[in-house]
């Protein structure tokens, strides 16, 4: 089960935080990645990542929100969507969803084109 959390803003929009095991095309396998989400709603934000191919993604609780700095990350970014390796080592940056999701730009296996 993935560890997370959320924060509602100001303007009614929440950011959505999420600790999961990385994809095998991700960062190294068994690795663990955080999700950072940006959407109106709590429904919507997970809704976004299960577009993009991960389908087993729910929020139970708040145990991990996310942090000031996280939220300042997602919001200067125009896709609203970020990862980074978790625990974090060093001064590693956000890296957009899609240098996660490889190249077919979901999280299932490659599609051979038709």
């Amino acid at each position: 089960m993935a560890g997370g959390g959320f924060c509602r803003l100001p303007n009614g929009t929440v950011v959505v935080a999420l600790t999961l095991n990385g994809p095998a095309a991700g960062p190294g396998p068994g690795e663990q990645v955080r999700v950072l989400v940006h959407a109106a709603n709590r429904a919507r934000a997970l809704t976004r990542l299960r577009n993009l191919g991960m389908r087993a993604v729910y929020l139970r609780g708040n145990a991990q929100p996310p942090t000031p700095d996280e939220v300042t990350a997602v919001l200067h970014h125009p896709d609203g969507l970020l990862w980074r390796t978790a625990p974090q080592t060093g001064q590693e940056l956000w890296h957009p969803i899609r240098a996660l999701l490889g190249s077919a730009g979901h999280a299932g296996p490659a599609r051979p084109a038709a």
